[in-house]
């Protein structure tokens, strides 16, 4: 059984992927300043749904004008074609793109302002009522097409039919990047290996020095893939205004010295965004080690300082403390929008993920012997969890370690209620942290106050837990699932 969900107010014909500095990530969030780009959704073939604002907006100026939005706080798009900033403002405001962070969502075209309904803001933080699933719409469009990452990073091309680049060294891989102008597509193939058995003892790794890091830096239009059979000791980083960006097939693990396995990084002002990491063999070990601390190994998939608008899909993560943040501290807190769908999680500690503010998606992935927490959902975040199989984890909703707690939607989980914990070995283990909340009622703290702008397909969560391990991960040939 599966079942097909759209936001009705984001059914939009697919835009053309963004181009390198055609938007910018939005600024730090103050409150929940409720900011969205509405890129790489997909409408049903054949329903027309193009407009230069969201369904119930009304124009209230052109690019350059003045839009009236009245003292009530309301939601602003700024865009045409069904490319849009939104931003919760009141007043007279000056339709720029300097009222909207600098974005420009449309280059060459003019944009155009529109106002939403009254009482359109993103909700205070305060919890809601627990919510009544929504219903599937009718008739039910066809699921994210080809190509489309299935969540808020959109349709991303990456290099799109460049002609590849083997390489199978760090170096080789640097040396390809720093090459490439940066535009008009690169397509780098990895055919390197690793032999993991000759690191008995995943201990001696955090004691080196920090190992390679290859970088894709104020570039965009990239793909990294490797080929089946292929490994990595090295890691991968997308940095500053790099956008279009793929990684996917590729194996990484036991990295030597503290560094990621991929991480997502803001620089200088300048955000990457609209990042697909997709089929990839991420891990590390368990192991404590002694003198270490929580020190064994970094994050594998960590977004830091503004990163904006990825997904993270068909990945197996295994074996490792500490998964991925978004954020590096409490106070990176940035309305960013992160999708994690099909992912497959198993015997990991923690930080699936450790969210701090913005908007997560979570789902149809699987949880199995989470080991200390899950979703971890601080600083005001919202995430809408849903589809996903938990199985033998500690923990797997919960809001802890932060000054302010965080809000999730739970949505057609296989755990319905406190009465499938011991089904499916759920246990949890309170906080010493103050204020915290676990999922110990697994009942809604919030509605998702954002809606969805891309199609997707939910699966039956018995479908992910029986079919999902067979396609995720890397030499999968970017298989994805079938629940037919």
């Amino acid at each position: 059984m599966k079942s097909t969900r759209i936001d009705e107010s984001a059914m939009l014909v697919a835009p053309k992927p963004p181009t390198a500095g055609a938007l910018r990530a939005p600024s730090p969030r103050h409150g929940l300043l409720a900011m969205a780009v509405a890129v790489g959704a997909v409408a049903p073939i054949g329903v027309a749904h193009a407009a230069d604002w969201p369904s119930g907006f009304s124009k209230c100026a052109d690019e350059g004008g003045t839009c009236k939005a009245g003292d009530t706080t309301r939601q602003v798009s700024f865009g045409v074609k069904d490319k849009w900033v939104i931003k919760s403002l009141k007043g007279n405001i000056a339709c720029t793109s300097a009222t909207f962070g600098g974005a420009d969502p449309n280059p060459g075209k003019a944009e155009k302002c529109a106002v939403g309904p009254t009482g359109s803001p993103a909700p205070s933080p305060s919890p809601a009522p627990s919510p009544s699933p929504a219903p599937s719409p009718s008739p039910a469009p066809s699921p994210a097409p080809a190509g489309h990452s299935g969540g808020y990073a959109g349709q991303v091309t990456g290099g799109g039919s460049a002609t590849p680049i083997t390489v199978t060294t760090a170096a080789q891989m640097q040396a390809a990047i720093d090459a490439y102008s940066g535009t008009g597509g690169l397509v780098i193939r990895y055919a390197g290996t690793f032999d993991f058995g000759t690191i008995p003892d995943p201990c001696t790794q955090w004691k080196k020095a920090a190992g390679a890091v290859v970088e894709v830096k104020n570039k965009s239009n990239v793909t990294i893939e490797g080929v089946n059979g292929s490994a990595a000791n090295f890691g991968l980083a997308i940095k500053a205004a790099a956008t279009n960006i793929i990684i996917r097939n590729m194996t990484i693990g036991l990295l030597p010295g503290s560094i990621d396995a991929i991480g997502i990084e803001g620089q200088s002002g300048k955000f990457p965004g609209y990042v697909w990491i997709d089929h990839n063999t991420l891990f590390s070990s368990t192991a404590e080690c002694s003198g270490a601390g929580d020190l064994e190994f970094d994050g594998l998939i960590d977004s830091k300082a503004g990163a904006h608008h990825i997904t993270y899909s068909y990945n197996y993560l295994h074996d490792h403390h500490k998964v991925g943040l978004i954020g590096s501290s409490d106070s990176d807190a940035s309305d960013r929008y992160i999708t994690f769908h099909h992912n497959v999680y198993s015997n990991v500690g923690s930080r699936m993920p450790l969210q701090r503010a913005g908007y997560t998606h979570l789902y149809n992935n699987l949880y199995s012997k989470v080991l200390t927490s899950g979703a971890n959902i601080r600083m005001g975040g919202y995430s809408l969890i849903e589809g996903n199989y938990f199985e033998q984890s500690q923990n797997p909703v919960t809001s802890r370690d932060s000054p302010s707690i965080g809000y999730w939607e739970l949505r057609n989980n296989n755990v319905k209620s406190p009465a499938d914990f011991a089904t499916y070995g759920i246990t949890w283990v309170a906080s010493e942290s103050s204020p915290s909340r676990d999922a110990t009622d697994w009942k809604s703290t919030a509605n998702f106050p954002v809606g969805i702008p891309y199609l997707y397909t939910v699966h039956d969560p018995a479908c992910v837990k029986q079919k999902l391990p067979s396609v995720a991960g890397a030499g999968k040939n970017l298989a994805t699932l079938s629940c037919n």
